[in-house]
């Protein structure tokens, strides 16, 4: 009895207190796995798509609170992912990500303007304050769980 009215409880807090929710595009199995748990560890709730096309898929499909996005992704250009986004979320706070420095990639396209950029390999306090980046530069915050 007394389980039911706890997680009977714990529903109601979270549709009052939603987690901010968070789209991470890589096409490494592993770096999605580890942004996941330390996302997953700080009360967000992601979603995880292999592929650029996954990733804008789910992006239609669900709403999210920002993205993460792999700038060197297998099917396509996480540029273009990017632009992409931003066409249908213009205000949408969004890292990009990659093994080579920022510099190296932040000229490619205006669509960049506004993004955060975070260089493999990263810590998990690195991915945090970029998130929180992320939520300044498009103007407004996550959530009180970054």
């Amino acid at each position: 009895m007394g389980s039911r009215f706890e997680s009977s409880i714990l529903i109601d807090i979270r549709e009052f207190f939603p987690m901010p929710r968070v789209l991470i595009i890589d096409d490494q199995k592993d770096v999605r796995a580890m942004v996941a748990i330390v996302l997953r560890v700080h009360r967000f709730e992601v979603a995880e798509a292999e592929s650029g096309a996954a990733g804008l898929k789910a992006f239609a499909e669900s709403p999210f609170d920002a993205a993460i996005v792999d700038i060197f992704l297998g099917d396509t250009s996480g540029v273009d992912v990017i632009a992409s986004l931003r066409e249908r979320a213009p205000g949408l706070p969004i890292i990009a990500v990659s093994g080579m420095t920022a510099l190296d990639f932040m000229e490619q396209s205006p669509h960049l303007a506004n993004v955060v950029c975070l260089q493999k390999p990263f810590r998990p306090n690195d991915l945090l304050q970029a998130l929180r980046k992320a939520q300044a530069a498009a103007g407004g915050e996550l959530p009180a769980a970054v």
